[in-house]
């Protein structure tokens, strides 16, 4: 995993391609998988899942945007958008939830003011 700079200036964390974490990950800051997760991931900001990356077990994060693939449960204190490459199999509790066409959700959602434990 490597710390990476926006172009607003901003680090956020990343997971490339080819990499495979088994086990759970802390971050303060954003962080983006495009690798394979297997375990949970507690963010304090914003998590990514690009289009080759996948994560099995539990998000919980105040924004997420799925690209990729989801095997477990995510939830976000503010909003979920689950793109068009994007593939969710599992449980969402989110505040907003945003899904675009193609995009593929199997499983159970709860909206709204979610107390996150």
């Amino acid at each position: 995993m490597a710390n990476q700079q926006q172009q607003s200036g901003t680090l956020y964390n990343a997971l490339t391609a080819g990499s495979k974490i088994i086990g759970t990950i802390i971050a303060d800051s954003d962080i983006r998988i495009d690798g394979t997760v297997e375990g949970d991931l507690q963010c304090s900001g914003k998590v990514v899942i690009g289009e080759k990356g996948s994560l099995k077990g539990t998000i919980t994060c105040q924004n997420a945007e799925i690209m990729g693939r989801l095997d477990g449960k995510v939830q976000t204190s503010q909003t979920l958008a689950l793109r068009s490459t994007g593939n969710i199999q599992g449980e969402v509790k989110t505040q907003t939830l945003i899904v675009e066409p193609d995009a593929v959700f199997n499983g159970t959602c709860s909206m709204g003011n979610q107390p996150q434990k």
